[in-house]
């Protein structure tokens, strides 16, 4: 389809969407070059820069696009697939006409964005789901549990360890009505609508938003982590202020070893509920010169406080006793970004 056809298309269906000729013009501009700032799509079209903000705002509010608040406010495209699903035949050759035109946006690049709109958090969160290979921490609401039921099953298919908080307390269904055991290793349910929604995969890719900004029509924001070392922040809210006063469904214990942990917290404890001996090995960086550091050594001594203040793993290393912490670590040797654990004898049958 040429491009006078698709913008003729597009015409066709702007009773549909409500478009008018700035917004086709606006969303035409950013598929072709898969993000842009206020400045550049007027420069790309005839908009008039007072009204390109307008513009742009109303193409997100539909879901057509996802606004970035940085300096300069940048518009990035969203995938046409997602954003026209193929409801009628008709709408196919269009579809796929504007698939041919969309520029992907370098992602992971940016490790730290605000993302505003329904539609783009969610598809946020369902890729930190998507993206964990060991370990996953989330705060969901029903209906987001309901909606990423599939995905939670698959990670825990995968062997992720997957611990799922469910608020508001008083909406979530019972052990009775619904398989927690399928999606999720330990499950609680926690009070109060003020619970944020969010998602820590392996203690790297991070989602955090209110629920008032899963609400159309919400002036509030979503803060993404991708790969980000900030996104301990959002792990360390979720392990000491969420999880903590949450109320169990769905009791976990000591997963199977061998096991990788991006907590320490989650690791001390399952070793602490485990009998017998550990190896461990811990992937890091040095507390005091900031090199990276990969040690391993058996278990010695494990220090937790009641309130998971203090977390320190104490290893035998053959250079002596090795002090390792979390992320943030000051006291210890080892600050943690990826802890092994494994039993002596899976150690011997590698």
């Amino acid at each position: 389809m040429s491009s006078t056809d698709l913008r003729r298309t597009l015409e066709r269906m702007g009773d549909r969407f409500d478009f008018g000729e700035y917004e086709i013009e606006a969303y035409l501009a950013v598929l072709d070059h898969g993000d842009l700032t206020a400045s550049e799509i007027a420069d790309h079209t005839d908009i008039p820069q007072p009204r390109v903000y307008d513009t742009v705002r109303k193409l997100s509010d539909r879901g057509m696009v996802e606004v970035r608040e940085s300096r300069p406010m940048r518009v990035v495209a969203l995938d046409p697939d997602s954003v026209f699903p193929p409801v009628q035949e008709s709408l196919d050759e269009l579809v796929t006409d504007l698939a041919a035109r969309y520029t992907a946006p370098a992602r992971e690049t940016e490790a730290v964005s605000l993302v505003k709109s329904r539609p783009s958090i969610v598809r946020y969160l369902e890729s930190a789901l998507e993206s964990a290979e060991y370990e996953l921490a989330c705060s969901l609401t029903p209906d987001l549990l309901d909606r990423f039921e599939t995905d939670l099953r698959a990670a825990v298919d995968g062997g992720v360890s997957v611990e799922l908080l469910v608020t508001p307390a008083s909406d979530a269904p019972s052990p009775e009505e619904f398989d927690y055991e399928a999606v999720a290793t330990e499950v609680r349910a926690r009070r109060g609508i003020t619970t944020p929604v969010m998602a820590v995969a392996d203690g790297e890719r991070s989602v955090y938003a209110t629920q008032d900004a899963l609400t159309d029509g919400s002036e509030r924001y979503g803060v993404i982590f991708n790969r980000s070392a900030l996104g301990f922040l959002v792990g360390g809210f979720f392990n000491t202020v969420l999880w903590t006063t949450g109320e169990s469904l769905v009791a976990g214990g000591a997963g199977g070893f061998p096991r990788r942990y991006a907590s320490i917290r989650r690791c001390l404890k399952d070793i602490a509920d485990a009998d017998g001996s550990f190896s461990v090995t811990v992937v890091g960086r040095d507390v005091v010169d900031g090199t990276r550091r990969r040690v391993t050594g058996s278990v010695a001594e494990l220090s937790l406080g009641s309130s998971d203040e203090v977390a320190t793993l104490t290893l035998d290393t053959d250079e002596g006793p090795v002090s390792v912490g979390g992320r943030m670590a000051a006291y210890e040797d080892i600050e943690a970004h990826e802890i092994h654990v494994e039993r002596p004898a899976d150690v011997e049958g590698a």
